[in-house]
């Protein structure tokens, strides 16, 4: 938390920077990030591609090559896990101070690793999926919304539901933004389960789609692609059929050993 506040100023100009790129106001909520942010992976020649993978501790992983560059995010994952495995990615691809340092990099899911750009890449996705002046508005309306029954979990839930994030990000997000207090919430907080979000989610109606994995498999369009820019090379006499048929038969050994 002490990371955050310090590079919090940072990551927002980091935030408003990619927002404007987008052609988006970063004083609204960001609708379907994966279809706003497309077209800038795209010019960065970079393709996102979803597919199940066999471990389920790994939220992303980005392979570097000389001319491409792939992120492939794990929809064995809740959807809520994927959204912020993109956000966390988009600042290595976008933001990172150092390039690279190896052709393939791992995002470990829910994993917050002592190392600045892993911290700086967790701080960005929280701030671009979150914003502060809608992400403060919407809490102050549940705030003021609760009865009897609600708690600070029922806050963190309808947060989960608006944002589509998982719960430790919005758990952390409202303490970034001092919406609540240390001590026993904190503590309490800190305690609850899978099965205690699922059950108020299931209370308050709420879209509980978004806490399982959506199991989608981008391979048929990928291979697609590389078959489509492979006859192209073909025509032009850049590579032959047997090389094009090398790639896609490797990149079939490559899915089949991540797929799960």
């Amino acid at each position: 938390m002490d990371y955050n506040h310090e590079n919090q100023q940072k990551m927002i100009n980091c935030v408003r920077k990619f927002y404007s790129q987008m052609n988006m106001d970063y004083e609204r909520e960001l609708p379907n990030l994966m279809l706003m942010a497309r077209p800038l992976f795209n010019k960065k020649n970079f393709l996102v591609i979803e597919m199940p993978f066999k471990d389920k501790e790994i939220g992303a992983l980005c392979y570097k090559s000389d001319f491409f560059g792939y992120t492939f995010l794990n929809s064995a994952l809740p959807k809520v896990n994927v959204n912020f495995a993109l956000g966390h990615e988009i600042y290595h691809i976008f933001y990172q101070q150092e390039s690279f340092k190896k052709k393939i990099e791992l995002y470990m899911n829910e994993h917050y690793f002592r190392y600045d750009e892993e911290l700086s890449a967790n701080l960005f996705a929280g701030i671009l999926l979150m914003p502060d002046p809608s992400f403060q508005l919407v809490f102050r309306k549940f705030e003021n919304e609760k009865d009897g029954r609600d708690t600070e979990v029922t806050l963190i839930a309808k947060l989960m539901s608006v944002f589509e994030v998982p719960y430790m990000a919005v758990v952390i997000r409202c303490y970034e933004l001092g919406l609540l207090p240390d001590g026993d919430v904190l503590e309490r907080l800190l305690k609850v389960d899978n099965i205690e979000i699922e059950k108020e989610f299931s209370r308050l109606w709420l879209n509980d789609e978004i806490l399982k994995p959506t199991k989608r498999d981008d391979y048929k369009r990928l291979e697609q692609l590389v078959r489509t820019v492979g006859r192209d090379c073909k025509n032009k006499e850049i590579l032959k059929e047997d090389a094009i048929q090398k790639v896609l038969e490797n990149m079939g050994k490559i899915y089949n050993e991540i797929r799960g």
